[in-house]
């Protein structure tokens, strides 16, 4: 027969258990919540980062700083998370840069699949084809066509060798069957620049470089990368409703934490950046900025991350590119 006393226990037990996790939850945080972005200030990852501090300090209850340590193509920030304490204080904002490293790089002072945890996506972000106006293709198929007419005559810019963009126009490379040269630039400003000057006919970019030279006629944009078209070119079609087959690459801007942080705080984490993501002063800014606000919890968000960094794999192997 249990007696009193030991009933309490078991019930003390069972409250305890029970409230666990909740109680890690409300622990966390209990200081400064650093956000690092890998890349210098003014970009996407650093604009958004900010305009989530304030509403994530007042959810979170505790300061939330931006960190900007750019260098070494955005490992120098990377490895810093990766060594900080697994207590939810310190993540990364990076986005295919993250993904590429894992596909592209063998020679790393971390792991990015083993040294982090998923916290969550923040948005997606295409990449568009256009080209300058002297060359005589309107749409995607009369690029492709004067492009075989015309094998590795055809020119290409890119803001790197190894990025998205990058992949993009070997992902064309490789659907479409055609020959292109390539010409990396340290920057979108530079390959922008080159194409506006008439010394590339093609380039592959994010959207806020090009967006004001479209309606100059200074660009013609032909197509975008991703499934969707994008908002703030909604008469540009995706490569797929170009005729390219299974063509779907584009940016995604997400958090990491570094791998062994508790589930309760990377919980917590997400819940309230998928809150501050809708907030229009945060939605506003990324849609500006031609990202499409598109959250995912950890689990969901690590899977898509798996899969991308096969996607890329998969290009790279096809297009021989190597980056060690």
């Amino acid at each position: 027969m249990k007696t009193a006393s030991s009933c309490t226990v078991i019930v003390s037990a069972l409250v305890a258990a029970l409230l666990a996790d909740p109680a890690a939850a409300q622990g966390f945080p209990s200081k400064v919540v650093r956000l690092v972005v890998p890349f210098p200030a003014g970009g996407s990852n650093d604009v958004v980062a900010r305009a989530m501090s304030s509403p994530l300090s007042q959810a979170l209850g505790q300061s939330v700083v931006v960190e900007n340590r750019p260098g070494a193509n955005t490992i120098i920030g990377t490895e810093m998370v990766a060594r900080s304490p697994a207590d939810g204080h310190t993540v990364l904002i990076s986005g295919f840069t993250f993904m590429s490293m894992a596909a592209l790089r063998t020679k790393l002072p971390f792991d990015p699949l083993k040294d982090f945890a998923a916290v969550t996506r923040i948005g997606t972000q295409p990449f568009v084809l256009s080209v300058h106006p002297s060359l005589p293709a309107k749409n995607i198929k009369e690029l492709i066509a004067v492009a075989r007419a015309h094998p590795g005559q055809l020119v290409y810019a890119v803001n790197g060798y190894g990025t998205a963009q990058h992949l993009s126009g070997e992902l064309l490379k490789t659907r479409a069957r055609i020959d292109m040269k390539l010409v990396v630039f340290q920057g979108g400003a530079p390959s922008t620049v080159a194409v506006l000057g008439g010394h590339a006919g093609i380039l592959i970019s994010t959207l806020p470089p090009i967006v004001q030279h479209i309606p100059a006629g200074k660009l013609r944009a032909l197509a975008v990368t991703s499934r969707e078209r994008s908002s703030l070119l909604k008469d540009v079609p995706t490569m797929m409703e170009s005729g390219v087959p299974d063509f779907d690459l584009s940016g995604a801007m997400g958090v990491f934490a570094p791998a062994a942080t508790p589930k309760a705080a990377l919980d917590r984490l997400n819940a309230e950046i998928m809150r501050a993501v809708q907030l229009p002063e945060v939605k506003d800014g990324m849609l500006r900025d031609g990202f499409a606000v598109a959250p995912m919890g950890p689990a969901e968000y690590d899977v898509f991350m798996r899969d991308k960094i096969q996607q890329i794999q998969k290009i790279a192997k096809d297009a021989n590119i190597k980056m060690d």
